[in-house]
Formats: structure tokens, sequence, C-alpha cells
């Protein structure tokens, strides 16, 4: 074998060797970034809050806003589509089954983000409507957005005190089948059927007892 051949055949395995090398380590290094733990999104991938809305980070905010609990499981396994989903409640943090807290009662759901101009302007004529209905309907408004501090900031600025549910990833909205825009209410019976979807904002609780109330059988 001539001398330049065994020269080409030993960098060829040194080569080799370093690039297996190289590729254990990053492999190793792969499996200690953030994006590698469980819970952790992805690149591109959504969440349902930062990793910087800690129990500690939100403990302020929350008592800022000070918001009613999110409801109770009701009768029955709730509708179909909303079935097998838990989101956190924004009060507390607790895990809630939505299809189970939103089975038995009518429910008006709302869906916004703490940037969504319309939502802020929406979301007192809302709690003003729960208001008047009392324990006939149950008003549910669901955070589309990862940033948990600022939907707490944002309602504790408009002085709404609903229950809400933190859902960065829109699974409501996706298992729903909502437009893809905000603020979208969806009117749901008591019997989990839904009633109707309305990708639209209101601007009184007179409004949305004019729409809703036939809906779901409620005087107006």
């Amino acid at each position: 074998m001539r001398t330049s051949t065994r020269w080409t055949v030993v960098v060829l395995v040194v080569v080799v060797a370093l690039g297996w090398a190289l590729w254990d380590q990053l492999d190793q290094r792969g499996a200690d970034t953030p994006a590698g733990r469980p819970g952790s999104a992805q690149p591109g991938e959504s969440r349902d809050r930062r990793d910087a809305d800690t129990p500690e980070a939100l403990a302020g905010p929350r008592a800022a806003a000070d918001l009613p609990p999110c409801p109770a499981s009701g009768a029955g396994a709730g509708p179909e589509a909303l079935r097998g989903i838990t989101l956190e409640c924004v009060s507390d943090g607790a895990p809630v089954d939505v299809a189970r807290a939103v089975a038995g009662r009518a429910v008006v759901l709302n869906l916004w983000a703490y940037w969504c101009a319309p939502c802020a302007e929406e979301l007192p004529a809302l709690a003003e409507y729960q208001r008047r209905m009392g324990s006939a309907v149950t008003v549910l408004t669901v955070h589309q957005d990862e940033n948990e501090t600022a939907a707490l900031l944002r309602l504790a600025e408009l002085g709404v005190k609903l229950p809400t549910l933190q859902d960065g990833r829109r699974r409501i909205a996706a298992a729903l089948r909502v437009p893809n825009v905000m603020p979208a209410t969806v009117v749901l019976r008591a019997d989990g059927s839904v009633a109707d979807v309305l990708p639209r904002a209101f601007t009184s609780a007179d409004e949305i007892a004019a729409v809703v109330n036939p809906q779901i059988g409620a005087p107006g």
C-alpha cells in the first residue's frame, strides 16, 4: 500500500471517530436541555403557560385579580367534545376537568386574550351579565395565551371577577371548532349540546342576554 493511501485511510478513520464522539456528546446534552424535559415546549410548539408563570410569580397577580374559583363538577360527563381536556384554573392553579365543570348547567364560554382590545371592552359586559343572571347561567372565560400573569393583571385592571381557565394551546377552541378570532363566545346548553358559536364581541349585558338567553331557555 502506498504511503499516501495509508495516510488517507488514517485520516478517514479519525474523522469517523470524531464524528461519532460529537454525535454522542450532542445526544447526551440534548437530554439535559429544557426542550428535552417533560412539560417543556419544543421550538414552535404552543403550551398552556410560560415557564416564568410559576406559582410564586403568580401569587401577587392572583391576589390582585381576586377571581372566584372555577366551577365544580356538575351532573353528568359533560360535552363529549371537551372530555379529556384538563386545564388550570387561573384563580388558584387547580386542575379543572373542563367537560365535568360545564356539565349539567347552561354555560357561556368566552374565549379571549390579554392583548385583545375588543376582549377588554367585552369582559365587563360579561361580568354584568353574570351578575344579572345569577345561578341561571355560568359565565366561564378562557384565556388563550401563554402569558397567565398578563391575563391576571388585565382582569385586575378591568375589575372583572369571573372564573377563568388558562388555555394557551387553545384546546377548547379546537375541540369546539371555534373560528380563529377573539373574542368568541360558545353557548352550551345544560344537556351539553352547543347552542351557538359566536365569533363576535358584545358591548353590553343587554346585548348578551338578547342573543344568549333564548338559546338556553333563560329569562331575558
